[in-house]
């Protein structure tokens, strides 16, 4: 592959940054941009998001205008470009670097692997904090760090952030999400640090109550009521009469919905990320003959319980791997798999949130990302620790163009202007 571009050379494509007052944050391996909504919601601003994959990289641009999206590897980005990126300089302070390294040689869901060259990113995130030296880092990944022959890395890891000046909020801990008002059992390793000047800050304590299934879905229409969603992504709908509180959230009909983020111009009554799956009969009869809370047994599909919690989302292959979507819930009501949207309502995004029209990508995004709740609980212990009091800013905020939520990688690599360092899929994309 020739050498990529240098991606400073990219401007942003929307709006340039206005007059920042608000922390800083930068997301490293950002992807649809999870944490950066968490952060962002949270009180922070992230001017710089570092994606490799273009097709994630044009879906963090639609829904973050003022942020400049690098699509390239952190392994060739510096400090320096980072901050030549972020318009800001040398002396400027970086509150946090956040983000979650590819964690494909860690996870206990597929083949783990020490010797995955994916794994030696690990070290580049901690190069960048290093450069930046910002007040405080989030490290996101999978448990199965913490585990059998893994173990060592995550001892790696811990020695080489003391060799850099931060010390650990200690003890490390593995989050649910489940237990920070998101409706799935997600459970992820994060390492918190701080420079040696800088106040230790706290994990965020769990919350005193638990979101259903039912809670963030039943609002939602079915999406085999639309033809046209057979064909693509989006159509209209009417708001139903009777909303969830976490319902109302998630449409933001009320201020509290935004948190501290920017508002985005968005019509509410367009349902999006929800075209069908074409299940067979056959299927159709299995999923409606699965008790809730348990699974297909032939599929091996879980079916949600209206009243319970959605079990892991996850993201399935990259292209170089077969490219094979996960295997998606199935409906508490309906016989039929999630839609994207509903994986985006059980992972906590808002629903103003667009992720790419396809189910593979959509599917790959939502399971990738930190659920913006959890990263927002995270976010808050930050911004308590460094004594500073959260406002919302006036701006309204645009989204992107809805082109970059349709193309495949060889599309958004000439989007970008660089050479895709994504396989293309061998069959169409469904």
């Amino acid at each position: 592959m020739r050498p990529m571009p240098n991606p400073i050379a990219k401007p942003n494509r929307q709006t340039q940054h206005l007059p920042n007052r608000r922390p800083i944050a930068i997301d490293l391996f950002a992807g649809a941009g999870g944490l950066s909504l968490g952060f962002e919601q949270a009180g922070f601003d992230i001017p710089v998001a570092i994606e490799l994959d273009p097709v994630h990289a044009a879906v963090h641009q639609f829904n973050f205008a003022r942020c400049n999206v690098m699509p390239c590897s952190v392994a060739a980005m510096t400090g320096q470009q980072i901050r030549q990126a972020a318009q800001i300089s040398a002396q400027q302070p970086i509150t946090a670097v956040i983000g979650g390294a590819p964690c494909q040689g860690f996870s206990v869901m597929g083949r783990r692997s020490p010797t995955d060259p994916r794994n030696a990113l690990v070290q580049e995130f901690f190069r960048i904090v290093h450069e930046l030296q910002p007040s405080y880092f989030v490290f996101e990944n999978v448990k199965g760090l913490t585990l059998g022959h893994h173990r060592p890395v995550l001892d790696a890891i811990v020695t080489q952030i003391a060799a850099i000046g931060y010390h650990l909020v200690h003890p490390w801990q593995i989050l649910n999400a489940g237990h920070y008002g998101i409706p799935q059992n997600r459970e992820r390793l994060f390492l918190i640090g701080a420079k040696q000047s800088s106040r230790l800050p706290s994990y965020p304590p769990p919350v005193s109550y638990q979101v259903t299934c039912q809670e963030a879905l039943d609002d939602l229409p079915d999406a085999e009521r639309f033809e046209a969603l057979l064909t693509v992504d989006a159509t209209r709908v009417r708001r139903p009469k009777k909303l969830s509180d976490y319902a109302q959230q998630s449409r933001c009909l009320a201020d509290q919905g935004w948190h501290y983020g920017y508002h985005r111009r968005w019509n509410e009554k367009i349902l999006t990320n929800s075209i069908r799956t074409n299940h067979s009969q056959r299927s159709r009869d299995r999923f409606a003959n699965t008790p809730p809370g348990t699974r297909e047994p032939i599929s091996h599909f879980y079916r949600l319980a209206a009243d319970g919690l959605s079990t892991t989302l996850r993201a399935g292959t990259d292209s170089a791997r077969g490219s094979f979507t996960s295997p998606r819930p199935i409906h508490y009501r309906y016989a039929r798999c999630v839609t994207v949207r509903e994986m985006a309502r059980l992972h906590g995004f808002p629903d103003w949130f667009r992720f790419h029209s396809t189910k593979w990508h959509g599917a790959r995004q939502v399971g990738n990302s930190v659920p913006p709740p959890l990263a927002r609980a995270i976010a808050a212990q930050l911004l308590k620790a460094l004594g500073h009091t959260p406002t919302a800013p006036p701006e309204m905020l645009p989204l992107g163009d809805e082109k970059w939520l349709t193309m495949v990688a060889s599309d958004a690599a000439e989007y970008w202007g660089i050479e895709s360092p994504i396989r293309q899929r061998d069959r169409a994309i469904a």
